[in-house]
């Protein structure tokens, strides 16, 4: 089961999806996807300051005082998760 705590001051995802074997798991690669997405567009898109870590299993972003557009940013990965979480509710779940 992945995992993805959204707070005020940051995101961890963490867990693997386990929906099918290493290298063919839709699900995680989604989940990574969003995760990785997020960070990049933040570090490219906006000016704002991130601090994050990635390892297998794991991903950790941590922020503040984000600008609007990197707000909408994370309002972006948030509509995607949940659509991933929706569609997947025994893999991925929101806590």
């Amino acid at each position: 089961m992945i995992e993805i705590s959204i707070r005020k001051d940051g995101i961890t995802v963490s867990g693997h999806a386990n929906y099918a074997p290493r290298g063919q798991d839709i699900v995680c690669a989604a989940v990574s996807t969003l995760a990785i997405a997020l960070i990049n567009s933040i570090k490219d898109l906006t000016e704002d300051k991130i601090h994050y870590s990635i390892s297998p299993g794991r991903a950790d972003i941590e922020y503040k005082d984000l600008s609007e557009k990197s707000k909408t940013l994370v309002d972006s990965f948030f509509v995607g998760i949940s659509m991933v979480s929706n569609d997947y509710p025994n893999h991925v779940r929101m806590i």
